[in-house]
């Protein structure tokens, strides 16, 4: 069973999904705003409100938030994507009101202050760092870069010191409005909840606010571009990026297939190839990500550096012969792992809920495990072709390599071996 929607009067939209037998409960307040909603000297901003909130919210402070939680058995988190922030709650059976109440405030009542956001700068700062100095983060923010230049979703979501240092607590506020405006918030819940609770803490402590709208994002377009980047490291990082399909496109699932056979596991294609037969990669997978109208199709490899370009013509290789014909038996097991993957998750009231908020901001509805898994299987070797095809005809690569000089040709490889 798949959770109830239901529709404040202010936009607000609530989904319940009990699951019996549970002594414990999610729910997530989820605003369909994220990253991409900023503007170039917003860069960053999102993330930053989403640790701000939790620095005072209501008559709380930023102990009372935690220590009330947490002292009902309960954790707290939050995330900031580019077309979502989340904020969570787990608790226990009976903690629905607490833990509603406590969203409620982070979401709608911040209080901001001026001299906790100037700490919290610092903070932000140092993450924007770290994340700089760990190579496996820094070329997928190279790569994203390349493949959405001068676009929302090809800034990173930490942002830059200076757009950071720029933010005032009053600005901090009135993009906390936009962000989280009442037409593209949800509030989900799973596990062990009252649905007639639910919907009466919905009504009174996010129904009564004024309906609002926040801003509209621009259509994305996937560009062309490598960025190589010399870095005195022992191994290489290569992500390779070609476009795919944003999450309503009905090619959506033949794009996760694909993705699953070309890289998602260790009986996928390169990781048999690259990997187990040829030893060029220590590390290699292939994903695909979707945004809401667009999306790409990535591989990442970790390699020695004189081993990049090598692995950028195996991993053309094997583009080029997924595409002319994927077999019967490796579709039906990448199918399998699929459907474990999306189902496996929904054994977690957290996943539950958060899978129900994401299906509600992309589609305005919920969708049945049965009718998910008719989605995958219904792609068929033609439709793996048929996406193969497209990615292919678009002759467009973006991507990132790190590492030694010996290692920044593997962009150029892998166009010259997939386009000639």
């Amino acid at each position: 069973m798949s959770g109830r929607l239901h529709r404040l009067s202010n936009g607000v939209r609530v989904v319940c999904d009990p699951m019996a037998d549970l002594e414990t409960l999610s729910i997530s307040v989820v605003a369909g705003r994220g990253a991409r909603a900023e503007g170039p000297d917003q860069s960053g901003w999102a993330h930053l409100l989403e640790h701000m909130v939790f620095k005072g919210a209501g008559e709380r402070t930023a102990r009372d938030i935690v220590e009330g939680i947490e002292a009902a058995g309960g954790q707290i988190n939050a995330a900031t994507s580019y077309e979502r922030t989340s904020f969570q709650v787990r608790a226990l059976k009976g903690g629905l009101k607490l833990a509603t109440e406590v969203l409620a405030d982070l979401v709608l009542r911040p209080t901001i202050d001026a001299q906790e956001l100037e700490r919290e700068k610092q903070v932000i700062e140092q993450e924007i760092a770290e994340a700089a100095d760990a190579p496996d983060d820094r070329v997928f923010d190279l790569a994203q870069a390349s493949a959405f230049a001068g676009q929302p979703l090809g800034r990173p979501i930490l942002g830059q010191p200076a757009t950071i240092e720029t933010a005032s607590a009053e600005a901090l506020q009135a993009f906390r409005a936009g962000q989280y405006a009442s037409d593209r918030l949800v509030v989900s819940a799973a596990g062990a909840v009252d649905e007639d609770e639910l919907l009466a803490l919905a009504e009174r402590l996010f129904g009564a606010e004024p309906h609002t709208t926040g801003p509209v994002s621009d259509p994305a377009g996937f560009t062309a571009g490598f960025h190589p980047e010399v870095r005195r490291l022992e191994q290489a990082h290569t992500v390779l990026l070609l476009p795919g399909v944003g999450a309503r496109d009905e090619a959506y699932f033949a794009q996760r297939l694909f993705a699953e056979a070309l890289g998602g596991g260790m009986s996928s294609r390169l990781f048999q190839e690259a990997r187990e037969r040829l030893g060029l990669a220590y590390a290699i997978d292939a994903y695909g990500e979707s945004y809401a109208e667009t999306g790409l199709v990535g591989i990442y490899a970790g390699t020695a550096a004189d081993n990049a370009a090598r692995t950028a013509e195996v991993v053309a290789r094997e583009l080029v012969a997924l595409t002319l014909g994927a077999e019967q038996g490796e579709l039906d097991r990448c199918k399998a792992q699929l459907k474990a993957s999306l189902f496996m998750g929904r054994e977690s009231s957290l996943s539950r809920a958060e899978q129900s908020a994401g299906q509600v901001l992309l589609f305005d509805k919920l969708f049945t495990p049965a009718e998910i898994a008719e989605a995958v299987d219904a792609v068929s070797a033609a439709d793996i072709r048929a996406f193969g095809t497209r990615v292919l005809d678009a002759m467009t690569i973006a991507g990132a390599v790190l590492g030694p000089k010996s290692a920044l040709k593997a962009g150029e490889t892998f166009q010259r071996a997939l386009f000639g």
